[in-house]
């Protein structure tokens, strides 16, 4: 099945609407009709505000995260126009995939 795979830059410690980030994201695919995401919590990152390492105890809550969902181009394009709703200015990458089930 040919679908869609959005990824949302986001901050460990961005809330929304009294949410974290992923927790309001994952809502909003939900009503998106997308039907999972995922969140991966980066060891360290590099952007145009520099390098963030985990290393540090005090940078807990400030290393980059990336919030992934795989859907149908339609549900993806629902979800982007409900971030852009909500105000959010969040950069993110889409790109097209081929989901499949092995052993089938």
């Amino acid at each position: 099945m040919q679908a869609v795979c959005i990824r949302f830059f986001v901050q460990e410690g961005q809330r929304h609407d009294g949410l974290p980030i992923h927790d309001w994201l994952f809502k909003r695919a939900h009503e998106a009709g997308v039907s999972g995401g995922i969140v991966f919590r980066a060891s360290a990152g590099y952007g145009r505000h520099g390098l963030v390492e985990d290393r540090f105890f005090e940078l807990a809550g400030e290393l980059p995260q990336s919030v992934e969902f795989v859907a149908g181009a339609e549900q993806i394009r629902d979800l982007i126009e409900r971030v852009g709703q909500a105000g959010l200015g969040l950069v993110y990458a889409t790109h097209e995939v081929m989901l499949a089930v092995t052993g089938r």
